[in-house]
């Protein structure tokens, strides 16, 4: 059934304001530890769900570019990440996500994830742009999709 033309369901996939992807989730159980405190990883793989919806909103089918294992694909080369503070149990959080730099085949998304305007976690992820297996040089077009909000113009960015 396709949920988004027959019924007006979509799942959840933020929204842009000034160059900046805002994706909100609540945390479950099975995101979690024993204590109820949200486990790790799991803030790897909000993180990851904030990058995919980046994407996508920002008009980018990554299924596409993938073009069944023979195009484009994003693969992360290195993750800085801050634990500040833990999220619990049912929390409603919001993961934060911009692209920080664009160089020739890689680009830095800059990700925080806030519960209310409190930072938790923030994030630097390099990825590298790979075809076949080795490095690539971004397409310019995806390039200007993916600029920093600064260099979009009319951006506003708030701090």
């Amino acid at each position: 059934m396709d949920l988004d033309r027959q019924m007006g369901l979509r799942p959840t996939e933020g929204t842009i304001v000034a160059g900046r992807h805002l994706l909100p989730m609540r945390v479950y159980y099975e995101d979690t530890d024993w204590s109820g405190v949200v486990y790790h990883a799991s803030y790897l793989r909000f993180l990851e769900r904030g990058r995919t919806e980046f994407l996508r909103a920002a008009g980018v089918d990554q299924s596409i570019l993938h073009a069944e294992g023979e195009g484009l694909t994003f693969a992360v080369r290195r993750m800085t990440i801050d634990y500040l503070r833990a999220a619990r149990m049912d929390d409603v959080l919001l993961v934060e996500t911009h692209t920080g730099e664009v160089r020739g085949a890689s680009l830095v998304i800059a990700q925080r994830i806030l519960r209310n305007s409190e930072p938790l976690v923030t994030a630097d992820v390099r990825v590298a742009a790979i075809i076949g297996g080795r490095p690539a040089r971004i397409p310019d077009g995806l390039r200007a999709i993916l600029a920093p909000p600064e260099l979009h113009p009319g951006a506003q960015v708030s701090a």
